[in-house]
């Protein structure tokens, strides 16, 4: 198979043949249609996830067609087109059982513990448990896409934060989980406020949806402008991008009593922010919630609002690439310049 092959961290990857991947006896094979080119991508190609071992293959927004299955998958068959949430749960321990495959102890992470889908196959196990059926009138390079952004966003808001209808939503970073919480929060009748220094990615966040928009690179004290704008502060903010400055931001951006949800992933020294325990979470009592990724049996709900009309994934596709133009891709995650979603949906370019 054809596939993008990260042989040294931060090195352009090479489009090289590989071998086909083995179809476990519990899982099926996919043919790769499309798969989203994402942030943590650019952390797992700069070194900075610690599951990445080299040589690897990255991609974890993924949609495709069902080549084979094992003789242990029950639930799909050969020619089914179907994604996947990026976290691969076990499906047997208690916390899959309970509903949170998110948190499973053996869980596998497609593109970082396991090789991904910038390529033409992937393998995924434990077929019946972690994939998921397409609509037949979705488009691929819209379902890789939603891929983790959309899904993330989805369980931040409606079910770890329980956005309500009226309620502010403050985004910290308007990449593409940001402009999709954004794109959700609209359909679910919220008033949003999204927050970026990217006047490009603040003008798609108010095509999607946003009531308001703040520059934060113009702004000294950004929680004070958006409790300004929202009447008091947000009920609920979302830190999208995982640096010191915009944890600290989505925090002093809450009224009393509001819900912080981290979406963006911290790392180095930003896996360690001073956190204002006394004035903010004790006295304000403000409720602190972590997010990532989502499991196989949410998307029902996610795909329920996209088959009425209320939510239009595609919107945030901005740019569509062949597997070759990957590295410039990656590249150009280095900053924080552009707007909406790159997907990959051409492997054989």
């Amino acid at each position: 198979m054809r596939a993008a092959l990260l042989s040294r961290f931060a090195d352009p990857v090479e489009i090289t043949d590989l071998p086909d991947p083995a179809c476990p006896r519990d899982g099926a094979v996919i043919a790769v249609r499309a798969c989203g080119v994402c942030r943590s991508d650019h952390h797992a190609w700069k070194g900075a996830d610690p599951d990445v071992v080299l040589p690897h293959v990255m991609g974890h927004e993924f949609a495709g067609e069902v080549i084979e299955v094992g003789p242990e998958c029950h639930a799909f068959s050969v020619g089914e087109r179907v994604t996947a949430p990026f976290i691969l749960g076990c499906g047997a321990c208690p916390d899959c059982r309970g509903g949170e495959p998110t948190i499973c102890d053996h869980q596998q992470v497609i593109g970082f513990s396991q090789w991904g889908a910038f390529a033409e196959r992937i393998a995924i196990p434990r077929a019946d448990f972690n994939l998921v059926r397409l609509p037949d009138a979705m488009d691929y390079a819209a379902a890789a896409g939603m891929g983790c952004r959309v899904t993330t966003a989805f369980r931040a808001l409606v079910d770890r934060a329980a956005l309500a209808p009226g309620e502010w939503l403050a985004v910290h970073g308007c990449g593409g989980v940001g402009l999709s919480a954004i794109l959700i929060a609209a359909a679910l009748g919220a008033r949003i406020l999204a927050v970026d220094v990217n006047p490009a990615a603040l003008a798609l966040a108010r095509e999607l949806g946003a009531t308001a928009a703040l520059d934060a690179s113009t702004t000294d004290d950004v929680g004070a402008a958006v409790r300004d704008l929202t009447g008091g502060g947000a009920d609920v903010s979302l830190d999208a991008l995982g640096i010191t400055a915009t944890f600290h931001n989505s925090l002093n951006s809450l009224r009393k009593m509001g819900r912080h949800v981290q979406i963006g992933m911290p790392l180095g020294d930003h896996a360690t922010p001073d956190l204002p325990l006394l004035d903010m979470v004790y006295s304000r009592q403000i409720t602190l919630h972590g997010t990532r990724g989502i499991g196989a049996h949410r998307f029902a709900a996610l795909m329920g609002m996209i088959a009425a009309g209320r939510l239009d994934p595609a919107r945030l596709v901005t740019h569509r690439i062949g597997l070759s133009g990957l590295h410039a891709a990656l590249a150009a995650m280095d900053g924080y310049g552009g707007a909406g979603v790159t997907v990959v949906d051409d492997m054989t370019a």
